[in-house]
């Protein structure tokens, strides 16, 4: 029994530094479909957005392969075409972007059914969500604006962007936030131009209110998170409706949980925009950022139908859109 056990440690410790040789072949297909459509739609989202480096680490249950890095780290193995692998260490529902290895920030991700995108296009969509992060941070000044925020407090890892102590929870700080959604939403579900600048324009009353409710130090950082995480969330959606007229190879509509790009973009939008109708700040805390950054990028869509051109121009935060 312990020479049995020993051997079986033993080739549980040989695979551990001996990872497989091959990508699995569903996970080869969706890489290339995400770098393939990319291509496509990415400069007419953002300008110049295909200059921007897109390394991706795919998170499987035992392994984690590397591909689109210049400077793969030593620990990987070279398994050639450009894909490097190594043991697992990342979570396998990861779905986030930061410098893993240093510069250039990579895409750290699990297999779809691992995720919370369950199954292969929104998966595919939610890259696009992460590739914006990796444009986000290759803009000139970017971490010296963030620093400037002064909000790290000395934590020189990036976890004070998810843990920084908003006062979520604060009875004022939530009504006033719940009302200013709810306007929100009624701007950008209005179709008639005069009811929709008279909303729009109360919008923009409410949203002063709401954020000189806040502390200096909380208004910088909801600001940051809405202008990063929000306008990511607002980009996903944009990519998904771009995606619409998009035609994905013969292999990736062979996948087993293949969904066409038309279809799932029209659901995009309208889950955004369901979602931040049934947020609850108190409950939901910094989640609110995605869905109520994403619908004020809508609603600039409509009253500033150039922003983005100026999005880079004001790094770390959207105030200047709105205080216009």
């Amino acid at each position: 029994m312990k020479k049995t056990l020993a051997i079986l440690l033993l080739a549980v410790a040989a695979s551990a530094q001996n990872p497989p040789e091959r990508l699995p072949a569903e996970d080869s297909v969706r890489i290339a479909e995400f770098y393939r459509l990319a291509s496509e739609i990415q400069d007419h989202l953002w300008p110049n957005w295909s200059r921007t480096p897109a390394p991706l680490l795919l998170v499987t249950q035992d392994t984690e392969f590397l591909t689109h890095h210049a400077n793969p780290p030593t620990d990987f193995k070279d398994l050639g075409n450009d894909l490097y692998a190594r043991p697992r260490q990342f979570p396998t529902a990861f779905q986030a972007t930061f410098p893993a290895f240093g510069p250039p920030s990579v895409i750290v991700v699990g297999e779809p059914q691992n995720t919370a995108s369950k199954t292969s296009t929104p998966w595919l969509i939610v890259l696009m969500h992460e590739h914006f992060h990796q444009l986000q941070d290759e803009q000139p000044g970017y971490l010296k604006a963030v620093d400037s925020l002064g909000l790290s407090r000395g934590d020189t890892t990036g976890m004070w962007m998810l843990n920084y102590p908003f006062p979520y929870e604060k009875q004022e700080v939530a009504q006033s936030f719940a009302g200013l959604r709810d306007l929100l939403l009624d701007a950008v579900h209005e179709t008639d131009r005069a009811r929709f600048a008279k909303l729009a324009n109360r919008y923009l009353q409410q949203r002063r209110r709401f954020f000189a409710l806040l502390a200096p130090d909380d208004r910088k950082y909801f600001s940051f998170e809405l202008w990063k995480e929000g306008i990511a969330r607002y980009t996903q959606i944009k990519a998904a409706e771009a995606a619409a007229t998009y035609r994905p190879t013969a292999e990736y509509t062979s996948l087993h949980d293949f969904e066409a790009f038309s279809d799932y973009a029209t659901k995009a939008r309208n889950d955004t925009l369901d979602e931040l109708k049934h947020v609850d700040l108190p409950k939901s805390k910094r989640i609110v950022v995605y869905s109520f950054g994403a619908t004020e990028g809508l609603l600039l869509d409509r009253l500033k139908p150039r922003w983005r051109e100026k999005y880079f121009e004001h790094l770390a935060s959207m105030d200047s859109f709105f205080n216009e």
